[in-house]
């Protein structure tokens, strides 16, 4: 197996987290779409935000999932990569599709605990629970509709990274 691998989910899912632990054990490389576009753009997704909007950042970050696709590769992507209808049928066309599910609160609770949250500008202007609840209302069908696999990360990583490893068909 040589595909590339796209990790999916809301923010805070894991999907740097685990999308680092699944390239090493697979001896994989390993790569964020959001810390990709930091690197190259050198602002940060506030920033682009700031100066661009949503929909400039969106077709930046279309850009860079096309830049990070690679055999043998693991790509954590964005939280809001599935908006696009193109980058779902690029991911589902070019690779595995692994849609890290996590409840709202769980989601929630993680990103309080970050420290980064700053850098993560709010899409609605609700209180985090509230705002994970709705993007999970408003993408969970996209993240469904071009998953591969689901894989629930409510529990402990190296369960979540077995989940994966029994999804490939890798023991």
């Amino acid at each position: 197996m040589n595909k590339t691998i796209y990790l999916v989910g809301a923010r805070a899912a894991g999907k740097t987290t685990i999308g680092k632990l699944l390239a090493e054990k697979l001896n994989y490389s390993f790569i964020d779409t959001d810390v990709y576009l930091l690197e190259s753009t050198k602002c940060t997704i506030a920033e682009i935000v700031e100066k661009e909007g949503w929909e400039g950042f969106r077709v930046r970050e279309s850009q860079a999932l096309k830049d990070v696709t690679a055999p043998c590769r693991v790509v954590a992507t964005g939280g809001g990569m599935v908006l696009s209808d193109h980058n779902r049928a690029f991911m589902q066309q070019r690779g595995i599709v692994f849609f890290l599910s996590a409840p709202a609160q769980l989601l929630a609770s993680r990103l309080i605990a970050d420290p980064n949250v700053a850098q993560r500008p709010s899409l609605t202007g609700l209180s985090i629970v509230d705002e994970m609840e709705r993007i999970l209302s408003e993408r969970h069908h996209l993240y469904m509709d071009c998953a591969t696999h689901i894989i629930s990360v409510d529990c402990e990583e190296i369960n979540i990274l077995s989940q994966m490893l029994d999804a490939l068909n890798i023991n």
